[in-house]
């Protein structure tokens, strides 16, 4: 039995029907070949805590993008009456020494880049720096940045499916190329590290931006996974007087957002609407992600369509993107009632749902 799965660890927000555990083969693989750690010990990409946790007498910190995943870290630590650890995002200055480094390999290489960028300058020739990540996860293309950024790198034999990397450092000073920025029709966009699609706009989102309600003046709108927040400056464009909410677990998407939001306007790294007041929303547009980490699961998209209802006025609306293949009409209309197909080409398909008034 492993000792991750003795504490008990869960993911965020806590859903017993979730079939995902808020740990793996490579957490596992990690802390075995780690033992004892030395000194201040830094832990990024920890998925659900599950490192921090297992490692909480040593006081570590922690750098994620992922507000989940702080929310995860500090639930399982109170749970098990475990000291608090240090919670850092991406976009707060790191630690000035780092005697142990602990990198999970996050799914974004460019996020990647950029973190072992901003922690090069803590780390000394006595670091001890172990990667850790499913066999799928690790490319020659993530070695290589572990080598040109931090030093002479080799890895494990797999075990379980999981790899590990072990760098020696040597760590070389550059600068990020982060953030990244770009123009879609006219407006100029900036994307930090780690945000989906660093240097060009996705073809979901492009598809989207054609299919957005024409008019929604003075309304109360909300880019609810706003990633760079594209959807609600283009609504901001149309309607400078509309109020718009730009919301998104990943505080690198909140980042760029800010950054490319004209005028006044509200942002909100958070577990989606969760925290929303009800009946609070005139109009919610979302292109929800259909993975969390490496696994496939609509988990997400159920949750944001579930807050969405919740925070919308009788009248107010839905407006969606996604795959055609995902079949988010069944959800939707379990959900609404009726749902309307906007626009639709062979990949993509823009859905709208109404939440009804009181009968």
């Amino acid at each position: 039995m492993s000792p991750l799965s003795d504490l008990g660890l869960r993911r965020h927000p806590d859903d017993p029907r979730d079939p995902f555990r808020a740990w793996d083969a490579a957490d596992e693989y990690l802390l075995d070949e780690l033992g004892e750690p030395r000194g201040a010990v830094v832990v990024f990409g920890d998925r659900w805590g599950a490192l921090v946790t297992a490692l909480a007498a040593h006081r570590p910190v922690q750098i994620t993008d992922s507000y989940l995943t702080q929310q995860a870290t500090r639930a399982n630590l109170a749970r098990l009456g475990l000291p608090e650890a240090t919670l850092l995002s991406t976009q707060d200055a790191p630690p000035g020494r780092i005697d142990t480094l602990l990198v999970r390999v996050p799914k974004s290489l460019a996020l990647l880049e950029d973190q072992l960028i901003r922690l090069a300058p803590a780390v000394h020739e006595g670091t001890r720096i172990i990667g850790a990540g499913m066999v799928k996860e690790i490319h020659t293309s993530t070695l290589a940045l572990f080598e040109n950024i931090l030093g002479p790198t080799r890895t494990s034999l797999a075990v379980k499916k999981a790899r590990l990397i072990f760098t020696e450092p040597r760590p070389t000073p550059r600068t990020s190329r982060f953030p990244v920025t770009y123009t879609h029709e006219g407006l100029d966009l900036v994307n930090h590290a780690g945000v989906f699609c660093a240097d060009r706009l996705d073809i979901g989102t492009r598809f989207f931006l054609k299919h957005l309600p024409a008019t929604v003046k003075g309304q109360r709108v909300v880019d609810l996974g706003c990633g760079n927040g594209i959807v609600g400056a283009f609504v901001l464009r149309g309607n400078p007087d509309a109020e718009v909410l730009f919301v998104d677990e990943s505080y690198a998407a909140v980042a760029s957002a800010r950054a490319n939001v004209r005028g006044p306007a509200e942002f909100r790294v958070g577990d989606g609407l969760a925290g929303a007041e009800p009946e609070s929303a005139d109009l919610v547009l979302c292109n929800p992600p259909f993975h969390t980490h490496q696994a496939v699961t609509d988990a997400t998209a159920w949750r944001m369509f579930t807050q969405a209802k919740r925070a919308l006025r009788p009248g107010g609306e839905l407006r969606i993107v996604g795959n055609r293949h995902l079949g988010y009409h069944v959800k939707l209309k379990r959900l609404f009632g009726d749902v309307t197909v906007v626009a639709g080409d062979p990949k993509f398909v823009v859905l709208s749902a109404v939440r009804r008034g009181p009968r």
